[in-house]
């Protein structure tokens, strides 16, 4: 088929991207809202997010070792509608039986979580195997969407609730529940690309090659996960405690701005970027940079900014590690992309929990009661602190895998 006859197909893959993202920012603006209503404890809400994750990194690697046993075209089909499933369970089972909320709560989220999962696995490979005159530009453009979708769904909820309240939380979820079917009618009539499913294709060679580059690739996205998802899941808290900026005023110009910043540099890439090599060296650094100067800064205006340009930094560290490996392994099978999703997820959940484990060490340790009178500070701070200090580690690792894999695939093309 043409370039044209995709189109619509193309379109479908943005608004399937853009409407997941109700999936991961939607539960925890209703967190608090659900723990008042039902006495859910902050373990078990806790337990939702790890089982949001849990269940997404079991379909990428399912689809890792298994892409082949799947009819992918009716897959992606049914993708949206099991969003929509999910979204539904969530609000409905604790509407109509409060004795069982939590149980319907954690129903819905494996089920969108298995939706979200598909959606990371798939979504991506399909844009790569329709004919474009900008590849580059079509991935980009997919993963700036989930950045947009991230800010328009923390807008009309902050929005919802503040107007309508937070007791009708379920009416705002079965709204996010509607959109994906917009998804599905549009895969429904759209010419779906085909897609190598299968890993297995090259020889002892040229396997090992792509072995060890695809080995490489999954750690530069799991460092430029780490990097980007830090901040992401931190960036409130540390305005909030560690630079004393109030709450709404530090959610407003720092995590929204965080988000649009994401989004506008991809958007960007989409439309002037040439050279993903560079750029992902370019967000390493940067990131690094950002880090070091949020946790070592006197000031709070620039610790602020910093933490704000970290969106623009890791914008193209999980989108660009995918166009990267697209440009030096040809005809990527679903089981790499899979696996790619598998190392992004995988960072996702990692270092996060890692930066709370030292936020609680760092804070609850002598050496920070003994700064904590020295700076003037509390503990609480000096452990948010250093917590952004070791979060630096992981794009300067990043940095150093984007240049083996420059080194690594001039030397196999030289061949």
């Amino acid at each position: 088929m043409t370039l044209q006859n995709y189109n619509r197909t193309r379109l479908a893959c943005y608004t399937a991207y853009f409407t997941m993202s109700s999936v991961f920012s939607l539960p925890p603006l209703l967190f608090l809202t659900l723990r008042e209503m039902y006495g859910i404890s902050y373990t078990l809400l806790g337990t939702l997010v790890l089982t949001n994750f849990c269940t997404q990194l079991a379909i990428d690697l399912i689809f890792t070792f298994f892409s082949k046993h799947f009819n992918i075209k009716k897959v992606v089909r049914t993708m949206p509608l099991i969003t929509s499933l999910g979204l539904a369970v969530y609000a409905l089972i604790p509407t109509l039986f409060p004795d069982l909320a939590y149980l319907g709560l954690i129903t819905g989220t494996v089920i969108f979580s298995l939706s979200a999962g598909l959606s990371e696995v798939l979504l991506s490979p399909m844009i790569a195997a329709m004919p474009s005159d900008n590849p580059q530009k079509d991935m980009s453009m997919l993963h700036s969407l989930y950045a947009f979708g991230f800010f328009t769904v923390v807008a009309i909820s902050t929005l919802y609730l503040k107007i309508f309240g937070a007791h009708n939380w379920m009416y705002l979820t079965l709204f996010f529940a509607v959109l994906p079917v917009i998804s599905a009618v549009m895969f429904a009539i759209s010419p779906m690309p085909e897609m190598d499913n299968d890993a297995g294709k090259a020889g002892a060679d040229g396997a090992k090659r792509r072995t060890l580059g695809l080995a490489m690739f999954v750690g530069c996205i799991f460092f430029g996960s780490c990097s980007e998802n830090v901040m992401t899941n931190w960036i409130s808290g540390y305005i909030e405690v560690a630079l004393g900026i109030d709450k709404s005023v530090g959610d407003i110009l720092g995590l929204a701005t965080f988000a649009v910043l994401l989004g506008l540099t991809r958007t960007a890439y989409a439309r002037f970027g040439k050279n993903i090599g560079k750029m992902l060296l370019f967000g390493m650094t940067g990131a690094a940079v950002c880090y070091l100067v949020a946790g070592l800064a006197p000031g709070v205006i620039p610790a602020f900014i910093a933490c704000i340009l970290t969106g623009v930094c890791t914008a193209m560290l999980w989108p660009g590690t995918l166009i990267m490996m697209e440009e030096n392994i040809p005809d990527a099978s679903v089981a790499a992309f899979a696996l790619m999703a598998a190392g992004g997820d995988f960072g996702a959940s990692v270092a996060p929990q890692l930066m709370g484990i030292v936020i609680d060490n760092v804070a609850a340790s002598d050496l920070a009661a003994q700064l904590s009178t020295q700076l003037s500070i509390s503990p609480e701070q000096i452990g948010l602190k250093a917590g952004m200090l070791l979060t630096s580690v992981f794009p300067i690792l990043g940095a150093v895998v984007v240049i083996l894999i420059g080194r690594y695939f001039k030397k196999v093309k030289a061949k």
